[in-house]
């Protein structure tokens, strides 16, 4: 992971949730939520959360960011790109829509980043590598970046088994294989959770942050 990550993917792929996770595990300086379509599930919400590892949240600059739906975010956004020594994760708002907002980054084309696709399989819109491709290629041809890599974050919210985890990967691995991108992660609920566990791309143990009350 580089020192400038994006998240991109549809919506429901698990995008904010992985963002946190990542966040907390790679120790980043920042999260950047650039998240302005969808009012649901999103890295501002963790705010306070997030200050006790010492990790800053980048949003907007209104009053009560947490709680309104305003398409405005901080200028704040491209400190990161000024700043060799801090880390960051940015996190996208859902599909080609949300890529859109790449776009605002293209004077720093020079800067070496990330931008990773987080796929969950049991999504009807990412349920197949055609799908898949279709929409890396609408995100590349929207926001201006390439992807660089796929995340494998196939589940079921709290039914999830390993089988299903290895599923979604025999897709991705499709992906993969087709459009020479790897898989860099494969998130795991930690409940099913095991040292000894082997998929592609490193195993990234998830904690669920936003639906500790969800079934």
């Amino acid at each position: 992971m580089k020192n400038i990550t994006f998240l991109t993917g549809y919506y429901g792929s698990g995008k904010s949730e992985l963002a946190i996770n990542l966040a907390i595990k790679e120790r980043v300086d920042y999260v950047v939520d650039l998240d302005i379509m969808n009012p649901y599930f999103r890295t501002r919400e963790q705010e306070e959360f997030l200050k006790t590892y010492e990790i800053e949240t980048i949003s907007s600059d209104l009053d009560y960011k947490a709680h309104i739906d305003m398409p405005y975010i901080s200028k704040r956004v491209f400190i990161p790109f000024h700043d060799e020594s801090k880390r960051a994760i940015y996190d996208l708002g859902g599909n080609d829509s949300g890529a859109k907002l790449l776009r605002q980054f293209e004077d720093y084309n020079d800067v070496d980043i990330d931008l990773y696709i987080v796929i969950n399989v049991y999504r009807q819109e990412s349920d197949n590598s055609e799908k898949i491709i279709e929409l890396i290629d609408k995100i590349e041809g929207v926001g201006g970046f390439k992807v660089t890599g796929l995340i494998n974050n196939s589940n079921l919210l709290r039914e999830t088994t390993l089988e299903d985890i290895l599923y979604g990967e025999t897709i991705i691995k499709e992906v993969s294989n087709k459009t020479k991108l790897p898989i860099v992660y494969t998130a795991v609920w930690e409940n099913i959770y095991a040292d000894n566990l082997v998929f592609q791309g490193e195993v990234l143990k998830l904690k669920l942050y936003f639906r500790k009350n969800w079934l």
